[in-house]
């Protein structure tokens, strides 16, 4: 399920990345006909791939999202957000062992989602 439609700009340590798939009725992560908040932990960590994907230059590897913490919900839903999602994502950290990267979606001209993530590689 790929949520992340294009990436706007990246570098070695960010990702800038759009999507408008959280209007789609077929959503796998909708619940009850709606898209809850918490969906957007998931944009976060797409974004997350895509960029671990872009800087190594080679296709996402075997990983699972292990953490996410200091999440701030600032609404109660995805699914109404008129236009784009805007999904921003920096790395933090890297190691052997995984990486850790802040991430914010934005939406019609507001914050919707932060928090952190950690994404831990399988040995």
């Amino acid at each position: 399920m790929s949520l992340i439609e294009a990436v706007e700009r990246w570098d070695e340590a960010t990702i800038h990345a759009i999507a408008s798939s959280h209007r789609a009725a077929d959503n796998a992560l909708r619940r009850n006909g709606e898209l809850p908040i918490a969906a957007g932990i998931e944009y976060g960590a797409q974004a997350a791939a895509a960029h671990g994907a872009l800087v190594s230059g080679q296709p996402s590897g075997d990983g699972f999202l292990a953490s996410v913490r200091a999440v701030r919900f600032h609404a109660q839903r995805l699914d109404d957000v008129p236009g784009a999602l805007e999904i921003y994502a920096e790395q933090l950290g890297a190691a052997d062992q995984g990486v850790l990267y802040g991430f914010r979606v934005h939406g019609a001209g507001r914050a919707l989602v932060e928090g952190r993530l950690a994404v831990a590689f399988p040995r």
